[in-house]
């Protein structure tokens, strides 16, 4: 049982920065792939990031690369979004998930899930 956590989310203007965490509990996580993913209103879920626990290996959608970096704290069993330059476009509401295996960019792969965290980018 794998339980995360998502916190960081908010108001900001177009241009700026937000820090998401997402907050692991109930195992270990060295084999497995951390990703965060959005949903805007009306949109299908889609792939953000991700990140191996093992290696520290990343992974990104073309839409944040040179934006957005993912990262973990093995010791906090922590994974961070550092979102910036951040645009309107990228309002939605931002999961963090976890899977057992190798590296996904689909969404079904991934066993578990956070609560979600809104993040609101203002022009």
């Amino acid at each position: 049982q794998v339980q995360l956590i998502e916190s960081g989310g908010g108001l900001v203007q177009a241009g700026g920065s937000l820090r998401l965490s997402c907050a692991a509990s109930g195992r270990t996580f060295s084999s497995y792939v951390m990703g965060w993913f959005r949903q805007a209103p009306g949109k299908e879920r889609e792939f953000v990031a991700a990140i191996s626990w093992s290696y520290g290996v990343t992974y990104y959608a073309d839409s944040v690369k040179g934006r957005f970096t993912i990262s973990r704290d093995n010791a906090k069993r922590t994974v961070y979004l550092q979102m910036n330059s951040l645009k309107p476009e990228d309002t939605a509401v931002y999961y963090c998930a976890a899977r057992s295996g190798p590296y996904s960019r689909y969404e079904m792969a991934y066993d578990y899930w956070g609560q979600g965290t809104q993040v609101t980018v203002s022009s």
